[in-house]
């Protein structure tokens, strides 16, 4: 207990040292948590009112970057499979930063529950025994089930790795390597329950087909490698610890792969829904073109495309994809493009038209807007603070005394 107890304060001691430009990032972070805070604050008030849900549309933006959030957590194992899997040695070294971005991930999720419930004090109603956690019939309560298991799962994994290097002890594999494999397992359950739980809705035309999960999976094994390079390229333009240029080479083939696959499927979706254009393509078209007049989205879906389409031309060109300085910018495109395509262009026109015939458009308010930033702001303050400590402790710069 006193290891761990000198583990935890070394770890947040190190974390609170750091340059100028660190205190500018961090205090800018707190502000805009701040906001979200506000926003938390107006909404148990006021009520959902203040934002620009309805009954006819009640997932919006919230509910739009929890399902993108998923992906970027299930991401992750692109970094795990390689290292524990095929023994990339490049991988290997960089595999905890990996699982650090999942658990942030993962908190940003649990946040954005929070502010899509509107009464998140009614939570007690899914913890099993004190509540009523209808399993195996709902198919929310697998989705807290999954996503609840891969937090403990990569906290595990990631810590006791850390803690470890900081003892400078001996990995116990016949502990440790069973819980990689089934974190590894466990990346792919997040973000196929998070797919059944829209696409087991006979209602919503624009969700109900078996091609959901598969297009979740391929999303998310290009947005999360994504955010993964950039903030490699900022632990490697502003810290000590050198990445290798391989474990970069490699995120970048997956990203072109997934993408690819992701724009083919997003393809053949238009071309199947259009081909007969019976009334179950009525989402599709006003998303794509508008409907009865109202084009709020449309913008949204070409912009989305054409993101993705750079990004994916940018990706499969060699020079372009060893190239460092524009691959960030390949990176940015991509996770913008399928940021929208998972949340604007996705869930909203889910919704529209209702299913008895309705076609009413969704803006998100200031205050939806405001405690979105806010909680994104929060994801990449923790993000920063697990990072920082994670790279300390592989550095040797934190470890036992």
């Amino acid at each position: 207990m006193p290891k761990l107890i000198n583990f935890a304060t070394d770890y947040a001691r190190y974390c609170l040292k750091g340059s100028a430009k660190f205190y500018a990032w961090m205090g800018l972070l707190v502000l805009l948590t701040m906001g979200a805070m506000y926003g938390f604050y107006l909404q148990n008030t006021e009520g959902l009112i203040v934002t620009g849900l309805s009954s006819q549309i009640h997932d919006g933006l919230y509910f739009a970057n929890l399902v993108f959030l998923v992906g970027v957590a299930a991401g992750a194992v692109t970094i795990v499979f390689p290292a524990y899997v095929y023994h990339h040695k490049a991988m290997h070294e960089v595999t905890v930063l990996g699982e650090m971005l999942a658990i942030s991930a993962v908190i940003m999720v649990t946040v954005f529950v929070f502010a899509h419930m509107g009464r998140p004090e009614r939570l007690w109603h899914m913890i099993p025994i004190i509540g009523i956690y209808n399993l195996p019939g709902s198919m929310l309560g697998w989705d807290v089930l999954v996503l609840s298991g891969y937090l403990i799962l990569n906290f595990i994994c990631g810590f006791y790795y850390l803690y470890t290097k900081y003892t400078g002890g001996k990995i116990n594999t016949k502990f440790f390597m069973p819980l990689v494999y089934i974190s590894i397992v466990w990346a792919l359950s997040i973000h196929t329950v998070t797919a059944f739980l829209i696409a087991t809705m006979p209602a919503r035309p624009m969700w109900y087909h078996s091609m959901m999960p598969i297009r979740f999976i391929t999303t998310a094994f290009a947005a999360g490698p994504c955010l993964i390079i950039i903030a490699f390229m900022v632990i490697r333009n502003n810290t000590k610890m050198w990445i290798q240029d391989e474990a970069i080479d490699l995120l970048s083939t997956i990203i072109t792969w997934c993408l690819g696959l992701a724009l083919f499927l997003t393809l053949s979706e238009i071309v199947v829904e259009f081909y007969a254009r019976t009334e179950h393509a009525n989402s599709l078209y006003y998303l794509m073109f508008g409907l009865h007049g109202l084009t709020a989205l449309v913008p949204w879906f070409w912009s989305s495309l054409a993101f993705m389409l750079i990004a994916f031309a940018m990706f499969l060109t060699p020079s372009v994809r060893k190239n460092y300085k524009l691959l960030p910018v390949a990176c940015v495109l991509a996770f913008a493009g399928i940021w929208i395509e998972k949340g604007m262009g996705l869930i909203v026109p889910g919704f529209i038209p209702t299913p008895i015939g309705e076609v009413l458009e969704y803006f998100p308010t200031f205050v939806e807007v405001m405690t979105t930033i806010g909680i994104w702001a929060m994801g990449f303050f923790i993000l920063t603070i697990l990072l920082k400590g994670a790279i300390g402790i592989l550095l040797g710069e934190v470890k036992a005394s």
